[in-house]
């Protein structure tokens, strides 16, 4: 194998497990159609990894929120737009689709800190008509969607021949 080989890069781990656990993970591995129970491991692992960097102060997350709520009036999709202005730097999108008996799914695209998501989510789960909410992170971060206040000009641009006379 050579250093390029993403197997060379793996590590291998032994773990004693219950029996009846055992047989729950093949289960799942099962039905999921997954090749391994490695692959099942590392999911679940990478889940719990995401989940504990929502706690830890300052860690920057990307991810998702899915609110389901009752649409009273237009009254609950406002206060939804006013909660995720406020938290304008951290919603980078949001898809909303009607479901039956007058609710709503909405999800939200969001990257920021731990906190900031965190205080997000707080503040549209005390929006009346708000039935679940659920934050979902990963530690990978979106690209930068373009820079603030940088000359987006190209390197070659008129002002550089201006400056070349």
């Amino acid at each position: 194998m050579n250093a390029s080989d993403p197997i060379s890069h793996l590590a291998r781990l032994s773990v004693s497990l219950p029996a009846e656990l055992l047989n729950q993970l093949d289960a799942m591995v099962a039905e999921r159609g997954l090749p391994s129970r490695s692959q099942m491991i590392a999911e679940l692992i990478r889940h719990e990894l995401a989940e504990h960097s929502e706690t830890i102060e300052g860690a920057v997350l990307a991810g998702t929120i899915t609110l389901i709520y009752r649409a009273e009036r237009g009254r609950v999709r406002e206060a939804l737009a006013q909660a995720q202005a406020t938290f304008l730097k951290e919603v980078i999108s949001s898809q909303h689709v009607f479901l039956e008996d007058d609710q709503s799914l909405e999800v939200l695209l969001v990257q920021g800190p731990s906190e900031r998501l965190q205080s997000l989510c707080d503040h549209l789960r005390k929006i009346r008509g708000v039935q679940q909410i659920k934050l979902v992170t990963t530690t990978a971060l979106l690209p930068p969607l373009h820079a603030h206040g940088e000359d987006e000009a190209p390197a070659a641009g008129p002002a550089k021949a201006r400056d070349a006379r």
